[in-house]
């Protein structure tokens, strides 16, 4: 017979993950998103989201520019439920803001437009899978660089040599040339 919990005249809704638009890949700052896979990865490192604000997200991209309107996120998100979305879409929205470290007050990524919906203010680039792929375990080397290279940066040789007049060493911040040479003495 009919669809239990469909609205009779109303066309139903595609769900989410059925939308084709999109690339499989998305860069947008320092964030990449893999529709295909439904990962979202800052500088090559995964950050767990949720399934509802991963579809927010997914359908701003999509209309990246222009305003989603609330009425139409409900729509995808819960399908042939007709309740009051008003809490569960702000609560999905203010995740994905959380996890985007992105402010209502001054947006980078989604900005809201009272009593309509949300936009996505940021500039989307579309990447091959393959170059993605790369790009993401090159972020995650340079990163791993980075943090040897820091901790290279942070050691300190301290060498303890005594001072004229004075019978007991000091503590003095030896050069890289000294520690060098400090090293190969016998």
């Amino acid at each position: 017979m009919g669809n239990l919990g469909s609205r009779p005249g109303k066309p139903r809704v595609k769900p989410m993950d059925s939308v084709k638009n999109l690339p499989s890949v998305v860069r947008f700052g320092a964030f990449e998103v893999s529709f295909e896979s439904r990962e979202l990865r800052k500088h090559g490192m995964r950050i767990q989201l949720e399934e509802k604000p991963f579809q927010i997200l997914e359908a701003l991209i999509e209309s990246a520019g222009q305003v989603v309107r609330r009425k139409t996120l409900c729509e995808k998100l819960w399908p042939d439920t007709y309740v009051a979305f008003d809490h569960n879409l702000n609560t999905a929205v203010n995740k994905l803001r959380s996890v985007l470290g992105d402010l209502a007050q001054s947006p980078r990524f989604i900005e809201t437009r009272p009593r309509l919906g949300y936009c996505f203010v940021a500039p989307v680039e579309y990447v091959n899978e393959h170059r993605a792929a790369a790009g993401a375990r090159a972020t995650i080397a340079q990163a791993d660089q980075k943090v040897h290279a820091s901790e290279r940066q942070n050691r300190q040789l301290v060498m303890a040599t005594p001072v004229r007049g004075s019978s007991r060493p000091q503590q003095v911040p030896a050069s890289p040339l000294e520690a060098k040479s400090c090293q190969s003495a016998p």
